[in-house]
């Protein structure tokens, strides 16, 4: 099994979303790369933390490639806007990809110099290694799931 997370603004949809790719084997939501251990989400939302909402997705590569998985990625959100997906606004929405295993780098790499060349305005999704992750509080687990009328800024369709 590999791992990735990814940040796509809140992160309710970006984990109901890939909960729905063949492949993917779990999913979490959590607080990624920010400077305060264990922050909760009212600390998050200060924007002082330095966290962005991020999904966990532990994936089967045997089943479905990293790839795949960005170009799913990369149809939910807009790399061009900064702190910012849809109506949620602040550096906890941030855009990011957040690999555990630098092998995927070269690929990760590669992709973003794709969706550089599909806009003309500059792309500002992060790509680093994680660095810190902290699950979020149980409510937020499969917020989507357990509140199907639930605010989502994704469009569902896989």
């Amino acid at each position: 099994m590999k791992e990735i997370y990814l940040a796509g603004g809140c992160f309710w949809g970006v984990e109901e979303y890939f909960s729905r790719i063949e492949g993917v084997v779990d999913t979490e939501v959590g607080y990624a790369n920010g400077r305060r251990e264990n922050p909760s989400y009212e600390q998050v939302c200060t924007g002082t933390t330095g966290h962005t909402e991020t999904a966990y997705i532990k994936y089967d590569e045997n089943v479905v490639e990293l790839e795949h998985l960005l170009d799913k990625f990369f149809r939910i959100i807009d790399p061009t806007l900064l702190n910012r997906q849809g109506g949620d606004i602040g550096n906890q929405y941030r855009t990011g990809i957040y690999y555990v295993d630098p092998d995927d780098l070269p690929l990760i790499e590669k992709k973003m110099d794709e969706i550089r060349e599909q806009h003309r305005e500059p792309v500002v999704t992060e790509v680093e290694p994680i660095k810190s992750y902290y699950s979020a509080e149980e409510y937020h687990q499969d917020y989507l799931k357990k509140n199907p009328g639930g605010y989502c800024h994704v469009d569902m369709s896989v």
